[in-house]
């Protein structure tokens, strides 16, 4: 397998410094841009496997700019920002991004993150049975089984936790789990999710109060994490 090519967005000098070595020290291959026009054509002319994009660029909101790559991008883009706002987040996550590490960020856990997203992206290529050790979700068979005995899921729940698990180590939010799961007319009734995501994970998880695979991701929406 070839090592993934990672662009990186940011017109700090520094930041892109630290990502170049983070990242070529576990064998990936980075592009660099510095402005948001740079990063696009980089992008367009050798599209990579995975972007970081800063939302504070020079020429550009970020926002606007990860708008105009989901025009055309499918890959993962993780943000990478100084932003902290639960509002920017969100925004950033229903524009399409894959998720949002604020600086500054543990290196460590922003690696963990790129090899989720990667791992995600590469799933959609594959077999639609997501193997989480004792969870199985068989995706066109529409079953789930823990410890090879198969879980009995309310056509609503299999539903939340396919949709969860098919963008796996991507955080959804709130807003889209309701309106994917339960219409447009539910975006604001998040106590529907509360009870449902409480649910799913009295059923798969090993300790509800303690999830290893729906994680709860505060004030923003959950993510399913498949190791």
């Amino acid at each position: 397998m070839n090592n993934p090519n990672i662009l990186v967005i940011d017109d700090e000098v520094q930041i892109r410094k630290l990502l170049q070595i983070t990242l070529e020290s576990n064998e990936y291959r980075v592009l660099q841009a510095a402005t948001a026009k740079e990063g696009m054509i980089v992008a367009a002319s050798h599209p990579p496997d995975l972007i970081l994009l800063d939302l504070g660029l020079p020429d550009d909101n970020g926002h606007h700019v990860l708008q105009q790559l989901r025009e055309w991008y499918t890959k993962p883009i993780i943000i990478l920002s100084v932003q902290s706002s639960e509002e920017d987040i969100v925004k950033a996550l229903d524009n399409g991004a894959n998720d949002y590490l604020v600086k500054p960020f543990r290196t460590g856990e922003l690696l963990a993150r790129i090899r989720s997203a990667l791992r995600g992206s590469s799933n959609e290529e594959m077999d639609p049975v997501i193997d989480c050790g004792n969870l199985q979700i068989d995706l066109s068979a529409r079953v789930v089984k823990k410890q090879n005995e198969i879980i009995k899921l309310t056509t609503t729940e299999y539903t939340l936790l396919a949709l969860l698990a098919k963008n796996e180590g991507k955080v959804l939010t709130h807003q889209y789990l309701l309106r994917e799961v339960w219409g447009p007319g539910y975006i604001n009734q998040s106590q529907y999710l509360r009870v449902f995501i409480a649910q799913i994970r009295k059923k798969i998880e090993d300790d509800a109060n303690r999830p290893a695979h729906l994680v709860t991701e505060s004030g923003v929406g959950y993510r399913f994490v498949a190791t």
